[in-house]
This record gives structure tokens, sequence and C-alpha cells, in this order.
């Protein structure tokens, strides 16, 4: 029960990566709220998910790209439980394309929602830490955000994505100057090639699968439960309370294998 009693709200809750995390935290303690871009079906049944296994949620449809986004689901949360200690910014897109022909209209949507979205996102949630103030703890809140290895390494069909994900960890980088004398820790995750609808298209190529698993020195692809763990260890104070500024790879070891 390592978040006890927190409140953590996720972007992009309702499926993949966000979804694992709101399940896991949910069974640590936490009180849940999930932002969603359009699958009401999929945030409902996430929601009665986390209820199943004993925990509270809530469910607010939002596009991260508008800022009023942002401190609607910030306002969800002080509604609902009060308060606000962990923000999860995980919400992204990556529609695959080439670089050449890469249509403007692509290139703008992604870098609304993958860069300027956690950016909206994670400046409400910040001020409503600060707002709340410090804990006996001493700390007022983590964020935590999912970039990605696409913010250490290139692909040929991500010319859009990678800069989005080399942003977000900036992001976290300076934030955590900005915020940790408010006591708000700021880190990211980087996941490796993980089983999400993002890439399910892309991956139902039987080679490229394959050719992946191949790279990855653990043996397997990535499931979004994977990365419940790493976010729940940063955003636990206790375990994690002199981190931040910091990015963990979670990639079944991609990255290291080069040769």
């Amino acid at each position: 029960m390592l978040l006890k009693d927190k409140v953590l709200l996720v972007t992009g809750g309702s499926k993949g990566i966000g979804r694992g995390i709101a399940v896991a935290a949910a069974r640590h303690g936490a009180k849940i709220g999930i932002n969603f871009a359009g699958d009401e079906a999929s945030a409902q049944s996430a929601v009665e998910e986390i209820k199943a296994a004993g925990g509270q949620a809530f469910a607010l449809r939002g596009d991260v790209s508008k800022p009023e986004s942002a401190t609607a689901f910030v306002a969800a949360a002080v509604e609902a439980y009060g308060r606000l200690d962990v923000f999860v910014n995980n919400a992204g897109i990556c529609p695959f394309h080439g670089f050449l022909d890469m249509p403007v209209e692509t290139v703008d949507r992604t870098i609304a929602v993958n860069l300027n979205g956690a950016y909206y996102m994670c400046q409400a949630a910040a001020n409503q830490m600060v707002k709340q103030g410090k804990g006996a703890n001493g700390f007022a809140g983590s964020i935590v955000a999912v970039s990605s290895i696409s913010a250490l390494v290139g692909g040929e069909y991500q010319t859009h994505y990678t800069p989005t994900k080399a942003g977000v960890l900036s992001l976290m980088q300076s934030t955590a100057i900005a915020l940790g004398k408010h006591g708000i820790r700021c880190n990211a995750v980087l996941p490796g090639t993980i089983l999400t609808d993002i890439n399910k298209d892309d991956l139902a190529d039987l080679k490229k699968r394959e050719y992946m698993e191949a790279r990855i020195p653990l043996g397997r692809l990535g499931q979004p439960e994977d990365l419940a763990g790493p976010v729940i260890f940063l955003a636990s104070d206790e375990l994690a309370g002199y981190v931040t500024g910091a990015s963990l790879l979670v990639d079944g070891g991609m990255f290291v294998n080069l040769q």
C-alpha cells in the first residue's frame, strides 16, 4: 500500500499504459481519476476495474491539448477527493508516417497532444500541489511523465513523435528544478516497445515484431503493466523521496543492446 490515501490522476487512463498504472495504483491504496479522449466504454470499464479491486475512481473526458482540460481535470479531483498528490502524464499519440510527405496537420496534432498537453497538465497539477503546501514529510506532491525510449533514439516513421518525447523528458528535468523548492518531485519513465493501441498496427507485421523481440535482452515486448511498478516507485515519497529530475528506462534492455 505504497500510495495509501493518495489522490492520483493519470491522463490517457482508459487504455494501455495509463490504465495499467491506474489499476495498480488503486491496488496500492490510491484514489484515482482518469482522463480520456473519446472512448467512453473503455473509460467506464477502467473505472469498474478499479472499483472491483476495492478502489475509488472517476473518469473525465478531455482533450489534453486544450489548457482548459487540464484545469478541469485537476478541479474534478479536488471536488471528488479534496486534494491532488500524484500526477501521471501519460496521454500521447503516434500516427506513423514518413518524413518527406508528413502532413502538417499530423505534426501539429502530435505536438499539441504529446508536448503541449503535457505542459498544460503538469502545470495545472503543480499549481494545485503548491496551493496545498507541503505535508509533514516535507513533500507537496509527485509528477511522473511517460516519455519514451524515443526520447533517446530516432525512428524513421516517428520524426514528429520523437521530438515530443524528448521534450517531455526535458520538461521533467526543468520542472524538477522549478518545483523542488515547493516539495514537488518530477521524474520521467521511458518505456521501450510496449504492446498498446498506439503500435498495434505497426507490430501486426510479424517480421517486424520478431525483429523487435530479438533486440530485447529479456526476450519479449513490454506490457502496460510493466510500467506500473516503476511509476508507483517514483510516486512514492517513502521509496523515492530523494529522486527528482530522473529518467528511468523501462525497455527490457533494448536501449543498451547495440550488438
